[in-house]
């Protein structure tokens, strides 16, 4: 759509000459290296067509050539054109402005552009490749030219309006009185024809503003309006024709329709709206070809749909039209987003992360059931296995007694049994030995040598199994008595103590003595260290005892299931709370480490070192 300009059409052509001697100079000094291009519309600067035009096709084609492009546009004003006077004025300005300038396209948008273009073609552009559009049926190729025809389509609409509202009986035409407007209603005259059966047609045409706006309040409500366009009305007052149609839409008392997109938020319900920039866009599509080379004859013409079916969501609820009845493809424009459209993406997060949260919680109650049922059940478990190592314990503790009376009882029947009859035998052995004056190398004095072996031995034996003395002695003395026992002239045994209570329980030093008894006994038997210590102090907490040897080491491990004597010092020593700590690896000797607690230490009853 376009307007009239009030400006006298020789003001406008005085000052485009006036910028002859800027405009001109400089664009020639860049046609050497970049695409030149001229764009002629049929209408005024301030159209629709015009204004999407300059805002569409300079963008696509440097888009499209990937490189600079020197672009220009010119314009028709439509009320002046059929003044021939106009058109030669309008010709001698281009060719004055463009002196000495070579386009490689020249674009003619519409119909009045192409006819001028067509008239001044060899003056103007000579060889000059063409690209057009033309809303006429049947336009006549033009030398070295290409273009996009497609015929102004007014009829879609009314199928449109059949659908949406099958209620209509009455169609009123709206137009206005210039040359421009009568030319629209003649062709949607020939075009309605074909609906005559199902609407009656009323035009509203040529009419002053004041008269077509109370004739469109008193309509009825089998009625819609049609707008094909108004830039003169009938009081001879110019108007552009959107803003025309925002005059008289307000106080229209049926639903406006109309033919083009860009009469779209200016009242209008829709229509089968021609789509003015994808008529940009395929003329720009054909522009691109010819630019890059291909000759434009060879082109052929193009006739797309440009119509595409639109409707404005508020007008449908303002004229109380239901959106069941837009039919299915038509795009619906200015939709208010619904709460749903709005946040449904929202809605749908908070929905799942409430899921997921009632689903995490409802599994931490589940786990916090299972969990609370478990540990009920492992506090059981615990209740048996104290109560069952309680027993363990106990009767670990029987055992110990149990071993130390059976040895107590072995050792009285070797001392007071098999001891005594080995002195009597060696007593008898000696007798004998002197009645007969036997010599030291005698059998009778072998056997009374061996006799008195056998009953030192014995004497040991039970010693070692019962130390009767322990009790008497104390644990150092005891300890230091076995040390001298058991040192041999290839393994030094040292012994040092401090702070050890002069009185102990019998119990925990006959613990404590059976530990050192067992270890050094390892420990000459298996570690071949060739030295032992072993240390006791006495503290507040309690009795450390800790036995180190230089030998060849052991895998603790390995060793503590099969070896009984290193079970039997760690029960001895959870009989009265005490631990037992081992260090040792093959080749790096051996640390032994017993703690024992005690209930009360007399640091006054020491044995000094």
């Amino acid at each position: 759509m376009h307007r009239q300009s009030s400006c006298p059409w020789i003001c406008w052509l005085l000052a485009g000459v006036a910028c002859l001697s800027i405009v001109a100079p400089a664009s020639a000094q860049t046609a050497e290296h970049q695409k030149q291009v001229l764009v002629l519309y049929s209408t005024r600067r301030d159209a629709q067509i015009a204004v999407i035009g300059e805002r569409e096709l300079p963008r696509i084609l440097e888009t499209g050539l990937g490189s600079g492009l020197d672009y220009y546009s010119e314009y028709i004003d439509r009320a002046r054109f059929p003044d021939p006077a106009y058109q030669l004025a309008l010709r001698d300005f281009l060719k004055l402005k463009y002196r000495g300038l070579q386009f490689d396209l020249v674009i003619a948008l519409n119909d009045l552009a192409l006819r001028f273009t067509a008239e001044h073609r060899d003056e103007l552009f000579p060889a000059t490749p063409l690209v057009y559009f033309s809303s006429l049926p049947a336009t006549r190729p033009l030398p070295n030219s290409t273009g996009v025809t497609a015929e102004t389509n007014f009829s879609g609409t009314l199928d449109l309006v059949a659908r949406l509202q099958p209620e209509v009986k009455r169609v009123v035409v709206v137009g206005g009185s210039g040359d421009d407007d009568k030319g629209f209603e003649n062709a949607a005259r020939a075009q309605f024809r074909q609906f005559e059966s199902r609407f009656a047609f009323e035009y509203l045409t040529g009419l002053p503003t004041s008269e077509l706006k109370a004739r469109l309040a008193a309509l009825t409500s089998d009625s819609v309006i049609y707008y094909l366009v108004v830039d003169r009305d009938g009081g001879g007052q110019v108007f552009h024709p959107l803003e025309y149609l925002d005059l008289i839409a307000p106080g229209a008392r049926a639903p406006i329709y109309c033919w083009v997109d860009s009469a779209m938020d200016h009242g209008i319900v829709g229509g089968s709206l021609k789509d003015q920039k994808a008529q940009i866009d395929a003329v720009a599509g054909l522009a691109l070809k010819v630019l890059r080379g291909e000759r434009a004859d060879r082109i052929p013409p193009i006739s797309p749909d440009l119509n595409v079916s639109q409707v404005d969501w508020r007008q449908l609820r303002r004229w109380g039209i239901s959106d069941a009845r837009v039919p299915a493809g038509t795009l619906v424009r200015f939709r208010e987003p619904s709460l749903w459209d709005r946040y449904g993406p929202y809605i749908i997060a908070a929905t799942i992360l409430l899921l997921a949260q009632t689903i995490l919680i409802a599994g931490l109650l589940i786990q916090r059931a299972r969990r609370q049922q478990a540990e009920a059940e492992v506090r059981g478990k615990q209740v048996e296995l104290l109560a069952s190592y309680g027993r363990i314990r106990h009767l670990g503790s029987r055992l110990l007694n149990a071993q130390e009376s059976e040895r107590s009882r072995i050792a009285r029947e070797l001392h007071d049994d098999i001891g005594q009859q080995v002195a009597l035998l060696a007593i008898d052995l000696e007798l004998m030995g002197d009645a007969g004056q036997s010599s030291d190398d005698s059998p009778a004095s072998e056997a009374l040598n061996r006799a008195q072996t056998i009953a030192r031995s014995v004497h040991d034996l039970s010693h070692r199994l019962h130390p009767a003395r322990l009790r008497l002695i104390g644990l150092v003395a005891a300890v230091r008595g076995l040390q001298q026992e058991l040192s041999r002239s290839d393994v030094a045994i040292s012994f040092t103590h401090e702070r050890v209570p002069a009185t102990l329980p019998p119990d925990l030093t006959l613990c404590l003595y059976r530990i050192v008894q067992e270890a050094l006994q390892n420990a000459l038997k298996y570690s071949k260290a060739r030295k032992v210590s072993v240390h006791l102090t006495g503290s507040r907490e309690g009795l450390t005892l800790t036995i180190v040897d230089d030998g060849v080491g052991f895998d603790v491990e390995a060793a503590w299931g099969t070896g009984l004597g290193l079970v039997s010092m760690d029960e001895r020593l959870e009989a009265f709370g005490g631990t037992l700590e081992i260090r040792s690896t093959p080749g790096a000797g051996t640390r032994l480490e017993a703690r024992v607690p005690l209930p009360v230490v007399d640091e006054t009853k020491t044995i000094a070192v």
